[in-house]
């Protein structure tokens, strides 16, 4: 498109040399001119004419002179819009005010051709620079926005409450998830799957932002529409459906690792699988903690055919039972320390975690200590946590 600049000049000689000096760049449409005689007929041609980046305006002009013109320019609040003032060889008191009201640059009569185009040049350039950044602003306002939908559109998809029949099968349930970007790949959830069996899980994708959330999206919802009811499945042949349809045409190669789980709220047997994922931590009632021992699982999305197998641990009235995700763990500070799984482990036997009762909490003081940790370092991660306490029926 072309630079559509405006000249104002009393002169009437000025617009048949500017037409000639600039004929290849008018042929070749990269200037477009439009003229004026004074300020007053510039001001009508600037509201007649759009997209008028560039004025060429002589100072001393009949009607309105140019300096009133440009403090009329300067009203319109364009940053894009840039003035070359012109005036008489020597008359740098009028130049010197053009300047400080806000001119881009100036030029003198009688008036050089050769520094004239150099000075439309190099301020077609800076127009377009400034025109290049505007709309990279733009642009990243727009993804903002976006990012800020995508935000909102993934944070509904996760639980936010705990359903109330869960707290009457007798269990203190809470999760969370704080993401590393406006979006991430991390994935919890939970819901009664009849008046004896809870189910929640947390998982993990591969990627990070954008993509990872898109992933994660697909997987909660198989997740969700293969265990929201008791049938004839097993959980082992659940979870292999989910990575058989997440395994299809997986171009990005994404994977998620995940812990799956069934609870029986009336005996505390937690059913399991382990799709690669961290190991869970039990804090029994009299503050002791153990680790869940991995016993194989392949992360989803790898082998589509795999076979996974169940396992299973009791809950007695006052254990909890901690999920979280390898932001967790895996989190460093600035110095290159690793929160690590036996700071972890440490920190609800003996730590702050170990006075906490409830599974916010729990939850709430763990989040603490990592912010804490990480300091002044970048989150590189998300960091997700479920935590259980398990009350009897």
């Amino acid at each position: 498109m072309a630079i559509r600049i405006l000249s104002v000049d009393d002169e009437q000689d000025m617009e048949m040399l500017i037409l000639q000096l600039f004929r290849k760049q008018i042929r070749d449409k990269k200037y477009e001119f439009v003229f004026a005689n004074n300020g007053i007929e510039a001001l009508q041609k600037l509201e007649e004419t759009e997209d008028i980046t560039l004025i060429l305006s002589d100072i001393n002009m009949p009607g309105m002179d140019g300096l009133t013109f440009l403090s009329k320019i300067n009203e319109k609040q364009n940053p894009l819009l840039k003035s070359i003032m012109v005036s008489a060889y020597g008359d740098m008191d009028n130049i010197r005010t053009a300047m400080n009201r806000g001119a881009f640059d100036f030029i003198t009569k009688p008036v050089n051709f050769e520094d004239l185009e150099i000075t439309i040049s190099k301020t077609v350039d800076h127009i377009e620079m400034l025109s290049s950044l505007e709309r990279g602003r733009e642009q990243l306002i727009a993804i903002q926005n976006d990012l800020s939908v995508a935000k909102e559109i993934q944070s509904s998809m996760l639980p936010k409450t705990v359903p109330a029949n869960i707290g009457k099968a007798g269990v203190d349930l809470h999760a969370f998830i704080h993401p590393a970007k406006v979006v991430g790949g991390d994935l919890y959830d939970y819901f009664m799957m009849d008046s004896e069996h809870l189910f929640f899980m947390i998982g993990d994708v591969s990627d990070k932002g954008i993509p990872a959330a898109l992933f994660m999206a697909i997987g909660k919802a198989i997740f969700k529409s293969q265990f929201s009811n008791r049938n004839s499945d097993n959980i082992c042949e659940k979870v292999k459906i989910v990575n058989q349809f997440l395994s299809e045409d997986n171009s990005s190669f994404m994977f998620i690792t995940a812990f799956v789980c069934i609870m029986n709220v009336k005996t505390g047997v937690i059913e399991y699988v382990d799709a690669g994922h961290e190991p869970p931590i039990i804090i029994r009632a009299d503050g002791q903690t153990e680790l869940i021992k991995k016993q194989g699982g392949m992360a989803l999305c790898f082998d589509s055919a795999f076979e996974f197998e169940s396992h299973s641990v009791t809950l007695n009235p006052g254990d909890k039972f901690v999920l979280y995700t390898d932001g967790v763990t895996d989190a460093n500070n600035l110095a290159g320390a690793r929160y690590g799984l036996h700071y972890l482990q440490d920190f609800f036997t003996t730590g702050d975690g170990s006075t906490k009762e409830t599974a916010k909490e729990m939850n709430e003081a763990t989040l603490a200590s990592l912010i804490e940790f990480i300091g002044a370092a970048n989150q590189f991660d998300d960091i997700t946590m479920l935590s259980l306490r398990y009350l009897g029926s």
